[in-house]
């Protein structure tokens, strides 16, 4: 085969997959080889390229010219334009949004400039099912140097020098996790990576393991040598198919090659990978919670001591880490622990990866340094609010976070510093929202999700959430009391005291946060039975503005009850005795006519 000049990289992760990016794939080989370049211009699947409110994403090496939002029509002109003629197909670049200029490669776009990453750095890169493309990029060499010149003990030395704490969200030290797992005396010892990933939103370890499965496999073997396990098990939750499928064709490849099951590179070490299906439950993320499912018994946490590191899967020294901190071990072992200390800040050294969602311009996943602070991240690489409306706040560790407002923009990505003002880094979920988000409605949200997701075994948060939301649902249909507001605060602080796990005793902090940062919101909803951003559809009230009707009539014919009357070119009216405060009328209109008093 002839060297080829060309690659064309068309993102193979979920996001783009869903939008018939593996069909274009199959159609992008069949017009490279019906124009006679099949031996020039080669078609790689990647993973996700992290950009994905702008997929499919389609780049070309070596011109690194990235194509966004690509559909099947466009792949002719692709190929015709830029592969035959070499000509760049403008319209199909991205555009930024606050300067709408045009730019063809991803090293000028504000998203990607402020982004370091370390457990993304493959993924969009090479083809995740094709292990010598790992090999080629370093693949398993850092395996392949801790069992030739490593004792077990300097691999655990190693990761604990390098101060990686666990990305999963509880920000506990890896190192120090090895370690004791290391020092457990034992007959078997289990090593397990959690990869449920059960916050709403978040997709950073699917991404992972989508993009990059072989550095899941190696950093996993380097850590069962460390800790002296022969055997690894993924969690993974079932509706995860795609990583499913390229973990298992990873692993079939990593054991043809020698590089897990017997004897890897010829030593004594022998270590096996097995895959297991969770169903998706929140809880799971407790690593005690996650031992008993993997066990086949129900999801359920327990008290601790004894930790798993102790006892765990079936009763023997158990090291449980999350997909993203394992993503960082390869990396550490090769370039050392000084560099990873190098980059973030004291106490929160490397990278986080987070999945930026909500009303931000630029959706996507964002790999940057500890330390990097809010508004960067929301401003300069999720490059601001949609349609240029106002931040209101930014919920960060999902529900069990809290909001952090514009006071706190500036604040520094780290455990320490999220902690300080009321919320945490979980395990990356960042949810921006703007004006038109009602924060009673949103603590409501989260509360309905972790009442839902509780697993029942404790009362304070089998019974405490389920009132909570009681409560909230309450406030939100307007019919909510001062009283009200002094049940939220007591329970959600009983139930932080007292609940079992990690899930009920965060459980409560969307709600105590929104009390404390927006309490004008939950008195107009209880006091003047009024909704300020119009969310609550119990409190919404529509009305036309006489000046800026132009009578269109776009916000009538979309009414689904007809309560809209007037004629045409001439001022409509709400008859507020019908309206159902659907809300249609206020999106069809285009003069912001309709209002919400």
């Amino acid at each position: 085969m002839a060297k080829q000049r060309t690659h064309i990289m068309v993102c193979g992760g979920t996001g783009c997959v869903s939008s018939q990016s593996l069909e274009m794939i199959e159609t992008l080989k069949t017009l490279i080889a019906d124009r006679g370049y099949e031996d020039e211009v080669g078609i790689v699947k990647t993973g996700c390229f992290g950009f994905c409110g702008q997929g499919p994403i389609v780049k070309i090496h070596p011109d690194n010219v990235f194509y966004v939002q690509v559909k099947p029509e466009n792949l002719v002109e692709i190929v015709d334009e830029h592969i035959v003629k070499g000509r760049i197909v403008n319209h199909l670049l991205y555009h930024e949004p606050t300067s709408l200029k045009q730019l063809k490669r991803h090293d000028e776009m504000h998203f990607y400039k402020k982004q370091y990453r370390i457990a993304l750095r493959h993924c969009g890169l090479i083809n995740p099912e094709d292990i010598f493309e790992y090999i080629a990029y370093g693949g398993y060499e850092a395996l392949g140097t801790v069992l030739t010149d490593c004792t077990p003990e300097q691999v655990v030395a190693n990761i604990k020098a390098s101060g990686l704490r666990g990305r999963g969200g509880g920000g506990f030290s890896t190192g120090l996790k090895w370690e004791l797992t290391a020092k457990s005396a034992s007959d078997q010892k289990y090593v397990i990576c959690n990869a449920d990933e059960g916050d709403p939103g978040a997709f950073m370890d699917r991404s992972i393991l989508e993009g990059d499965p072989h550095t899941i496999i190696e950093a996993m073997t380097i850590a069962g040598y460390a800790i002296g396990a022969s055997t690894g098990i993924i969690y993974i939750r079932a509706e995860y198919p795609l990583a499913i499928h390229r973990l298992k064709v990873a692993i079939e490849q990593a054991e043809a090659n020698g590089l897990l099951g017997d004897h890897i590179f010829g030593s004594d070490f022998c270590f096996k990978l097995q895959i297991k299906y969770g169903a998706g439950a929140f809880v799971c993320g407790e690593e005690t919670a996650l031992i008993h499912s993997v066990e086949g018994a129900r999801g359920e946490p327990t008290k601790k001591p004894p930790y798993p590191a102790v006892e765990g899967y079936h009763g023997k020294p158990t090291c449980v880490n999350n997909v993203e901190t394992f993503a960082n071990i390869p990396p550490i072992v090769l370039k050392g622990a000084d560099w990873f200390k190098s980059i973030g800040t004291p106490t929160s050294p490397g990278t986080k990866v987070f999945a930026l969602a909500g009303k931000v311009n630029n959706v996507g996943l964002v790999e940057v340094p500890m330390g990097t602070t809010l508004r960067e991240i929301i401003y300069d690489i999720g490059g601001g609010i949609v349609g240029g409306k106002a931040f209101k706040a930014v919920q960060t560790g999902g529900p069990s976070g809290g909001v952090i407002t514009k006071t706190d923009l500036d604040t520094p990505i780290d455990y320490e510093s999220l902690k300080a003002i009321g919320s945490m880094m979980g395990s990356g979920g960042m949810i921006v929202m703007d004006e038109d988000d009602c924060m009673v409605n949103i603590a409501k949200f989260y509360l309905e999700f972790t009442q839902d997701e509780s697993c029942g075994k404790c009362t304070p948060c089998r019974i405490g959430t389920k009132r909570m939301y009681e409560i909230l649902t309450k406030i939100t249909e307007g019919e909510g009391t001062r009283e009200d507001i002094r049940k939220l605060k007591t329970l959600g602080q009983m139930i932080k005291d007292s609940a079992l796990c990690g899930l009920g005793q965060t459980a409560p902090n969307p709600v105590l946060s929104t009390l404390h940062y927006f309490a004008d919101e939950y008195d107009a909803h209880i006091d003047a039975k009024h909704c300020p951003a119009g969310a609550c559809k119990a409190l919404s009230k529509y009305a036309i503005d006489p000046e800026k009707c132009i009578g269109c009539t776009a916000c009538a014919r979309v009414c689904p009850v007809q309560c809209i009357t007037g004629q045409p070119k001439m001022r409509h009216t709400i008859d507020a005795a019908k309206c159902i405060t659907c809300g249609a009328c206020y999106t069809a209109c285009k003069f912001d006519a309709v209002i919400r008093p």
